[in-house]
């Protein structure tokens, strides 16, 4: 079924005029791990320092109000080389593999005649962390220099192309990685053929205090200012997390600032749609979840920062974009900017048209989840549910009913809960129908997780209990298949 539709995608491209007439744009499309949608200058956090990144934003268009589809790293990237939803997939828990049957984004833009990329964190082979990626498990990259997961970023492994003899980045992980990417981006820029690079980095995912020590130096924790949803019992210990964390940011941002000149040099930086994002957030105390918590369904798991850049288009620059936004949404948007057909597997929308015209940006539901959490029950609010993101507000459902609702707008920091209030009835129950709408339309009965995980036929996954992530990745069989 997957040649079958990358053979139309194909047909189509071939026979497009507009398609022959014109070189493609390039791709650059950067992810961090465990990047907070706020924790940005240009999104008003007092402390980090991003000014590359505040550079980029004033350049291009700022997505306020995206969300990660799933909050946790596998799910997130599932989503993202698919543009379909994890229910759909199946890949609703870390450390999951990715089936070679779904259609990916390296694939459909190879067939649109791209070069492809892939640089540094997978997490999508489930076969564990270290362990060596083939070529047939790649899902359609060609250029290669990854490692399935490290948090390990001064003595980070990785392989290249398809040998399987384990290389090591030299320094800060970061650092190199975006070195590697410069290269690329220097050959390939004299070549006829458009590329499309994931560059994906580890930072500022914890540990935190293996950031740069320069750049820890910069953020003394005394001086850290924190949001009011951190309790007063938790502020010093997340101060201190905080300046490895605020430290990572900035040696990214750096990164981001080598890249940006880089394209510059190479004369393709107009012609280059470069994107900035996480793959989901981190909490660090806010309504007392501790750091390193994500999944959770509050702004600071699940929204993350979403910049994309694309001067070619024409449309305005420094424009916040209010339409939201979800992880599916990602592909559709990027096949509608380079002029591919979107495959019809695709589950997401294709909003390039608040790109290359801000002004359609429309009020929409974008929806997030946590299906199966690990650790399930560890912690009070470590609970499956589904949440959907509008321009105002965040609603969630857990297995009980209505959970969560916030009027964004006037309640930044998700201070105050509005479910069960008289007075907002008519807007939860507005809110209500469109969440169990999307559900329907993705064919979600929204169950128990171990209805999921029988489901798609995961072993060795207790209830209540942490998914096994030892040496061999989480323990599943050798072909996952949804039951009929």
């Amino acid at each position: 079924m997957r040649y079958a539709t990358l053979l139309t995608v194909l047909l189509l491209v071939v026979a497009s005029p507009a398609v022959a007439a014109t070189k493609k744009p390039n791709i650059l499309y950067i992810i961090a791990d465990e990047w907070r949608g706020m924790s940005t200058g240009y999104n008003g956090d007092p402390n980090v320092k991003t000014p590359n990144l505040d550079k980029l934003a004033g350049e291009g268009l700022n997505y306020i109000n995206a969300v990660s589809v799933n909050p946790v790293c596998t799910p997130y990237r599932a989503a993202l080389m698919t543009g379909r939803f994890p229910t759909s997939t199946g890949m609703f828990l870390n450390d999951a593999y990715l089936p070679a049957e779904e259609l990916c984004m390296a694939e459909i833009f190879a067939q649109a005649g791209y070069e492809t990329a892939f640089i540094g964190k997978w997490h999508l082979d489930g076969n564990g962390r270290d362990a060596f990626t083939p070529r047939e498990r790649r899902q359609g990259w060609d250029f290669w220099m990854a490692l399935e997961c490290t948090h390990d970023y001064n003595k980070s492994a990785y392989y290249e192309g398809d040998d399987s003899t384990k290389k090591y980045w030299e320094g800060y992980d970061a650092f190199a990685q975006t070195q590697a990417a410069q290269s690329y981006i220097k050959d390939k820029a004299k070549g006829d053929k458009p590329f499309v690079m994931v560059l994906s980095f580890g930072p500022p995912h914890f540990p935190t205090k293996t950031a740069p020590k320069d750049y820890q130096a910069m953020y003394p924790p005394e001086e850290i200012e924190l949001p009011p949803n951190v309790p007063e019992g938790m502020k010093d210990g997340i101060r201190k997390v905080l300046q490895g964390y605020y430290g990572h940011c900035t040696a990214v941002d750096k990164c981001i600032g080598d890249l940006m000149g880089t394209l510059k040099e190479a004369g393709v930086a107009d012609d280059t749609i470069i994107v900035f994002t996480s793959d989901h957030g981190d909490n660090l105390g806010s309504h007392g979840n501790p750091a390193n918590q994500k999944q959770l369904p509050w702004d600071e798991a699940a929204r993350v920062p979403f910049l994309v850049r694309y001067t070619a288009a024409g449309g305005p620059a420094g424009v916040r974009v209010k339409t939201p936004i979800t992880t599916p949404d990602v592909l559709p948007t990027l096949l509608g900017l380079a002029g591919v057909q979107i495959p019809d597997s695709v589950e997401g929308t294709d909003l390039s048209k608040t790109v290359t015209d801000p002004a359609h940006a429309v009020d929409r539901v974008a929806l997030y989840e946590a299906i199966a959490p690990f650790s399930l029950g560890s912690r009070e609010n470590n609970r499956p549910y589904r949440a959907i993101r509008t321009q105002r507000y965040t609603y969630v459902r857990d297995l009980n009913g209505p959970w969560l609702l916030f009027d964004d707008q006037n309640d930044p920091f998700q201070t105050k809960n509005l479910v069960g209030q008289p007075e907002q009835a008519a807007l939860q129950n507005q809110l209500d129908e469109k969440l169990m709408q999307q559900l329907q339309r993705l064919d979600d009965p929204f169950r128990e997780a171990r209805y999921y995980i029988d489901l798609w036929g995961f072993k060795n996954i207790p209830d209540g209990g942490s998914i096994d992530y030892g040496p061999k990745g989480l323990r599943q069989t050798p072909v996952r298949q949804k039951a009929e």
